[in-house]
């Protein structure tokens, strides 16, 4: 079924590659006008292009942990599209510095907190004040499965921040139920992302450690993860909200993984 998001109006930061291009790419095959926030303008300006021109989508430069930034893209989608009805607040970092607490500095873990959680806060604030005044809207925050459970390969800002994500996604969507506005949290499992691919390509030993946790024997592809996040956007999810959407593979349900 084509449509589910004609007439919708999306911002989609970290939009230039893995679960954010993915979800792009699906948006507007749904229907949805686009603006993607990321900071490769080399890649948005080119996927403006290659998705379909202006008048569908389009890109702007975005710092998510700058409030003024962060502002200036929800306000550039209202007047270009005329509305904000869907936020899928996505960008994030995994950087190498960020591991185990014994070895993680203070520097690397504000870092993280400001670009995975901080910028979710930014995103949400400015986000609900169009989605208010319309009555209606769906924000949808990426958290991860580390939100729920601990990770076999630590990465303990990461981790954190992804709690912060997921807590504040809970909060929002209870607050704001009654006007209109649902929110919750994405939780992937590893997904087959650059972001992931640059991390275990450099300690494969690391990214066997993740895999064998997952009782479907594999990472999710972005595209997964996309069509998660056009249910939680679509009216299809309408009655859901403050919701922990775990799309993991089976490893949250998981004791024991068969080999």
């Amino acid at each position: 079924m084509a449509g589910r998001l004609q007439g919708k109006v999306a911002v989609v930061t970290g939009g230039c590659s893995g679960i954010g291009l993915a979800t792009v790419r699906r948006f507007v095959e749904e229907g949805a006008k686009v603006l993607i926030g990321d900071i490769d303008d080399e890649r948005g300006h080119a996927l403006v292009g290659q998705l379909g021109g202006e008048e569908l989508l389009s890109y702007r430069h975005v710092n998510v942990t700058s409030k003024e930034e962060v502002d200036a893209l929800f306000k550039a989608a209202k007047d270009t599209y005329g509305s904000v009805d869907i936020a899928f607040n996505n960008a994030g970092i995994s950087p190498p510095d960020d591991d185990s607490i014994l070895d993680t500095e203070l520097e690397a873990w504000r870092k993280v907190q400001e670009v995975n959680l901080t910028s979710v806060y930014l995103c949400c604030k400015a986000a609900l004040p169009y989605m208010l005044e319309q009555r209606s809207g769906s924000i949808i925050n990426t958290a991860s499965f580390v939100a729920v459970m601990g990770a076999a390969t630590s990465q303990i800002s990461y981790s954190a921040s992804k709690g912060g994500v997921l807590s504040m996604s809970r909060e929002l969507g209870v607050q704001f139920a009654r006007d209109g506005v649902r929110v919750n949290a994405l939780c992937p499992g590893p997904v087959n992302t650059p972001l992931l691919q640059e991390l275990f390509a450099k300690d494969p030993e690391r990214a066997a450690r993740r895999l064998v946790h997952v009782p479907m024997g594999r990472f999710a592809e972005p595209e997964e993860m996309a069509n998660a996040v056009l249910f939680l956007a679509s009216d299809e999810s309408s009655f859901i909200t403050a919701n922990t959407f775990l799309v993991d593979g089976g490893i949250s349900g998981a004791y024991v993984t068969p080999l």
